[in-house]
């Protein structure tokens, strides 16, 4: 969680315990009981959807390294076919515009709609392929290379997805909750006024710390010159 969400969760925390610790104060305040429930759910909601987040970004960042792994093998197949085709458009014209390289700056799906391309047009050119000693299978290892590579996107995607999601309803848990203490403030420094120990424990437990700015550069004024002689 980023340091903002992290103090934000801290004060729903600590307003939580201040609750537990003078609910006796609150037995007859149901709109108070009904404000510390609703930090309290928060607080449970946002521990879950804390892991749901942690998890999502994990599997991102797994699906990014064997995203790398299975595009560097498909595009070494790639690049064996379009080598072979160089060679074999010598005795065969016409295939010099064929089983072109996609760019190196291309994306995923550039490279994919590459590769099918390639296991579609070699298919009549299998057995030239192999005469050329590229290996029996392969257009089998050429389409499972894709089936590989784009399974890994899908999961990528997937694992994105769940992250953005856990992270738009955290902040919504959040939001809710500092709603719940924005309440209890009035309604706790109404009914402790004149108390100021009790005061004193709401003010540090609905604290929220601001995150600090980096101070500024000191400026460096350059030495006064003397005046020019006369």
């Amino acid at each position: 969680m980023r340091t903002q969400i992290i103090k934000r969760y801290e004060t729903l925390r600590r307003v939580r315990e201040f609750g537990v610790t003078y609910a006796s104060d609150f037995a007859n305040q149901p709109l108070a009981k009904e404000q510390f429930a609703a930090v309290s759910e928060a607080v449970i909601e946002l521990d879950n959807l804390a892991v749901n987040q942690s998890s999502s970004g994990q599997a991102a960042r797994s699906g990014t390294s064997s995203k790398t792994l299975l595009r560097e093998e498909l595009h070494d197949d790639l690049l064996g076919i379009n080598r072979t085709a160089r060679a074999m458009a010598i005795d065969l014209p016409g295939l010099e515009g064929k089983f072109r390289m996609p760019r190196g700056s291309a994306g995923d799906q550039a490279l994919l709609t590459a590769a099918r391309t390639f296991a579609a047009d070699a298919v009549p050119l299998a057995e030239e392929f192999i005469r050329h000693a590229m290996p029996p299978d392969f257009l089998d290892e050429l389409k499972k290379s894709i089936a590989d590579f784009e399974t890994t996107l899908d999961k990528r995607a997937t694992a994105k997805g769940a992250k953005v999601a856990a992270t738009a309803a955290l902040e919504s848990a959040l939001e809710r909750g500092m709603i719940a203490v924005r309440k209890l403030d009035a309604i706790i420094k109404n009914k402790f006024r004149g108390d100021a120990a009790k005061l004193a424990a709401w003010a540090t437990a609905s604290h929220t710390e601001r995150m600090s700015r980096p101070a500024a550069p000191p400026v460096n004024n350059p030495p006064p010159q003397p005046p020019p002689q006369q």
